[in-house]
């Protein structure tokens, strides 16, 4: 299927020394081949890419897609012989934070959003094909772990936990990790401070059921008073409330529609 509109866009613009830098506006999936009017090509990124020189600033919101599509724009980016300045004004998430990693120079602005997880895939098959899909994806996880350890030098135990906590972070939290090297400013608005923050799915559930376990402490026997002494047998109580095991149940049940 031909494409017949790409969501990205060559502009150039001169800076403040007069010189031209090329702009480049990469917004919307990532993807190997193009199936629909939103997908970002390898093949027609490096022929306008290395169609022209200078330095060129890139301007990402993207969700992410193809991971091997994205290896490939990362690549051509690093090859690229003069500064590439990255710049994100909404999102870059999985695929697309790989190719921010490129980027001579990251900044963010300061609602942006970088979100960095583990490779998924499809896969069917006998156990042996299942552990064929495991094999590549962690071998694609460490593929993806080189190109953040090249920008941020933290270590790739460190980088594999955040991957696998699916890690949202804002501006702030994505310069102190070092993902980001600054955030745009606007000279003309009054200096705001934003404290950092990172968001992770996984942290934020665990926190969840410790907090209801330490609300639901289990009846020990010691804490029922004794029942008073009478000549007529008394009726058995029903059982109220539910046990830390059944709300635990419940709660993963519950996850599964989220």
């Amino acid at each position: 299927m031909s494409q017949t509109k790409k969501f990205w866009a060559w502009k150039n613009q001169a800076d403040e020394g007069g010189t031209e830098v090329r702009v480049l506006e990469l917004y919307g999936t990532i993807a190997e081949e193009s199936w629909f009017d939103d997908d970002i090509t390898p093949a027609q990124f490096r022929e306008e890419l290395f169609a022209g020189s200078g330095p060129v600033t890139v301007w990402i919101n993207s969700p992410g897609g193809d991971c091997i599509a994205a290896s490939q724009i990362y690549t051509m980016l690093m090859d690229y012989k003069d500064d590439v300045t990255v710049k994100i004004d909404g999102i870059a998430a999985s695929a697309a934070s790989v190719i921010a990693m490129a980027g001579t120079e990251v900044l963010m602005a300061p609602t942006a959003l970088m979100m960095i997880h583990n490779p998924a895939t499809i896969a069917m098959g006998d156990h042996e094909d299942m552990q064929k899909a495991i094999e590549m994806l962690n071998e694609v996880k460490e593929s993806i772990i080189n190109a953040y350890e090249i920008k941020t030098s933290l270590s790739r135990a460190k980088l594999s936990h955040l991957m696998d906590a699916e890690t949202w972070m804002n501006a702030n939290k994505a310069v102190e990790l070092g993902f980001a090297d600054g955030i745009l400013e606007d000279e003309k608005a009054a200096e705001i401070t934003i404290p950092a923050y990172a968001f992770s799915r996984k942290t934020v559930q665990a926190a969840l059921m410790n907090k209801i376990s330490a609300k639901v402490k289990p009846v020990q026997k010691a804490d029922i008073p004794a029942p008073a002494q009478t000549d007529t047998p008394a009726e058995p109580e029903e059982a109220t409330g539910r046990s830390v095991d059944e709300l635990k149940a419940r709660l993963n049940t519950i996850k599964n529609f989220i």
